[in-house]
């Protein structure tokens, strides 16, 4: 199989999601290296997590990148669609994950928006087959993109809003977590027609 440019750049992000988790989760201290800490007024930080934001931050722009490339040269693809969904779920999520074990922030944000992908990719297995599935986009990019910004404020230590106070951070991953949910009910408001078509036909 021949990759077009865009799924390319979807690997590209699978392959980033990958460094970042291995950077995050790899005991690298039992092969005697320490990444350099700095105390930077009264938040102490680590450079690895300064590193996983700048790789985090291009993953992310590879997420609208490979999307405007395949519209624009009229490359989307069914494997394209499947392919940047994993990609999204395996940074996203992931890291979402990590922060929660290591008490970034609370583990109520990853099980709802886990369990809201769940829901969703149910939902389009079960109508895929029955017609065109019908997508909640503008709730659906808002979700994403809140995310990936309260993600990247994370990496850097909400800086410099934590100087002030101010959980900019956790603003935007609460505000990503409750577009979830409004970009599940929307989906299913979307493909309900559908997802019943089966039941409606036996009446």
């Amino acid at each position: 199989m021949k990759f077009n440019l865009p799924t390319k750049l979807t690997f590209l992000r699978i392959g980033l999601a990958l460094l970042i988790i291995l950077l995050l989760l790899f005991p690298f201290y039992r092969v005697g290296f320490e990444f350099k800490t700095f105390l930077f007024h009264s938040v102490l930080i680590d450079v690895r997590y300064i590193m996983c934001g700048v790789i985090f931050m291009i993953a992310s722009f590879t997420d609208y990148l490979d999307g405007s490339i395949a519209r624009k040269k009229h490359e989307v693809t069914d494997f394209g669609k499947f392919t940047d969904a994993i990609a999204d779920k395996v940074l996203v999520n992931s890291v979402l994950i990590i922060f929660a074990s290591q008490g970034f922030i609370p583990a109520v944000i990853p099980v709802v928006i886990i369990v809201r992908d769940i829901i969703v990719d149910a939902i389009r297995m079960n109508v895929s087959a029955k017609g065109s599935v019908q997508a909640a986009r503008m709730s659906g990019k808002i979700k994403t993109a809140s995310l990936m910004v309260g993600i990247v404020f994370t990496f850097f230590y909400n800086l410099p809003f934590e100087l002030f106070g101010f959980q900019i951070s956790k603003f935007f991953l609460y505000f990503g977590t409750l577009m979830s949910l409004v970009s599940m009910v929307e989906y299913y408001n979307l493909n309900k027609k559908l997802l019943y078509s089966e039941f409606e036909t036996k009446k």
